[in-house]
């Protein structure tokens, strides 16, 4: 009898503890502050969270930075009035952004941050891509496409960022294995319309580049454009870096040559499923490393 009473008494205790559970997550509510849903990579990445919060039953909060620092601290200081439980962060400026994980940090309320760093302040877990790797696959792959032999640009995201700037020290790395100058260096602050921009400027100064690396797919979009106004979209060879939805629309249309895909959307989601993991008492890892893969005229689907 007595042992009958255990059991019972543990499985009334185990569903207590389930629906607990149950019951915390429908009472959830996250924060993103994301810089810049003017990115396709960024709604991505937006879309994710917003899925799997609302499979898991967890309200969600998206405030859009729009490229400014000073937005950015504003929509986590509404957060924090909003009393949310979780906040997840891509950042604009990983300096700047350290404002807002403080205050975060003030009120209580735990930063999940998510692709784009930040340089201080108290984050429970950074969920990002392999970041060099990826540059060293692109870097591997338009050594191919013109033999180890000719003239490489690289195409930067802001300078300062140490996220994408991990994708050119891979690039970089490369070339310099392979032998391969790199003869034009520029950032076009992730931007499709510097890109454009920045590759004008680049022909101008070295019209025999072979080969274009740009650190987001926007730029690489921007600088398509530059090189198909030269007349030159049959010589030069870019590639970009995120596998957004444009990107791959591009690759199929034979304009740029590949994309090294992050995965965004899964990005996503597992930033909530972090906060859900956090808020449940488990230890989560200083970071996560989402897997990168190289996208060509190839594979594309």
């Amino acid at each position: 009898m007595g042992k009958k009473l255990f059991v019972v008494s543990v499985m009334l205790m185990t569903l207590i503890f389930s629906m607990s559970v149950v019951s915390m997550a429908e009472e959830l509510v996250f924060g993103y502050a994301v810089q810049d849903l003017g990115n396709q990579y960024w709604v991505t990445v937006a879309d994710g969270v917003k899925d799997k919060a609302d499979e898991l039953g967890i309200d969600v909060v998206v405030l859009d930075a729009r490229t400014d620092s000073s937005r950015e601290l504003s929509n986590v200081e509404d957060l924090i009035q909003k009393k949310v439980d979780a906040i997840l962060l891509s950042p604009w400026d990983p300096g700047a952004a350290v404002s807002s994980v403080e205050a975060a940090n003030r009120a209580g309320i735990p930063v999940f941050v998510l692709d784009i760093g930040v340089d201080a302040g108290e984050i429970e877990t950074f969920i990002v891509s392999d970041n060099l790797e990826g540059g060293r696959i692109a870097g591997e792959y338009l050594a191919d496409l013109i033999e180890e032999e000719g003239e490489a640009a690289h195409i930067q995201c802001q300078l300062g960022y140490k996220i994408p700037a991990l994708r050119g020290e891979g690039f970089t790395e490369v070339m310099n294995e392979k032998g391969i100058s790199i003869v034009a260096k520029q950032p076009a602050d992730s931007q499709r319309a510097m890109g454009m921009t920045v590759m004008q400027n680049m022909l101008q100064a070295h019209p025999e580049i072979d080969v274009v690396f740009s650190e987001n797919d926007e730029m690489a979009l921007g600088a398509y454009e530059a090189v198909r106004a030269a007349r030159l979209e049959d010589k030069v060879k870019i590639v970009g870096f995120d596998g957004t939805g444009d990107a791959l629309e591009s690759i199929k249309e034979g304009k740029l040559f590949g994309t090294v895909a992050q995965q965004p959307y899964k990005m996503g989601e597992m930033g909530v499923e972090a906060a859900v993991n956090f808020l449940n008492g488990e230890e989560l890892p200083e970071v996560t490393y989402v897997p990168v893969r190289l996208i060509t005229r190839d594979n594309v689907e």
